[in-house]
């Protein structure tokens, strides 16, 4: 068996596996109602995970992230709304809380915040570019003054002098 055959052998084995385990929601934490428990992954979706920051409650394994599932599924198994359910996360947890949180004076951060970095880097960055490219104001190469000449003629007269050839 070549080891290309082995490899595919080998990835064949894993996929289920990794595809197994991808689904962070166990089965102890499922709804008895069908209904309920599509709700309750419908809100997970959009709360992100305060440990994971840039994932979902429902696709995260963090202890908090199943913490908060679990608060979602009693809220929804005692009939509270979609937007219930979420302002009791957002009270307890603030705007952070969700995935897509609504643009109002206290978020304008979360909104504004990765452009006004990027306005500041792309400044810093021609700032930078320009001051790279920019000769310092000097005289024109080729321009002594009298005492560079001077100085310059001094310097070639005792080289002639220790070689012995005029230069």
């Amino acid at each position: 068996m070549t080891i290309g055959a082995r490899s595919f052998i080998l990835a064949l084995l894993f996929v289920p596996m990794i595809l197994l385990s991808a689904s962070a929601v166990f089965l102890e934490e499922r709804l008895d109602d069908p209904e309920q428990e599509a709700r309750a992954r419908e809100i997970s979706e959009g709360i992100r995970c305060l440990v994971c920051q840039n994932q979902s409650i429902l696709d995260s394994n963090a202890d908090l992230a199943k913490d908060l599932r679990q608060i979602v599924r009693e809220r929804v198994a005692l009939g509270e709304s979609d937007d219930k359910v979420r302002e009791f996360l957002v009270t307890r947890y603030g705007d952070w809380v969700l995935l897509d949180p609504p643009f109002k004076l206290r978020t304008v951060f979360l909104w504004l915040g990765p452009v006004l970095i990027f306005i500041i880097g792309a400044i810093a960055a021609i700032v930078f570019l320009r001051g790279r490219n920019r000769q310092p104001d000097a005289e024109e190469p080729g321009e002594l003054t009298p005492a560079e000449e001077a100085r310059l003629k001094n310097l070639l007269d005792s080289e002639s002098d220790i070689t012995g050839h005029k230069s």
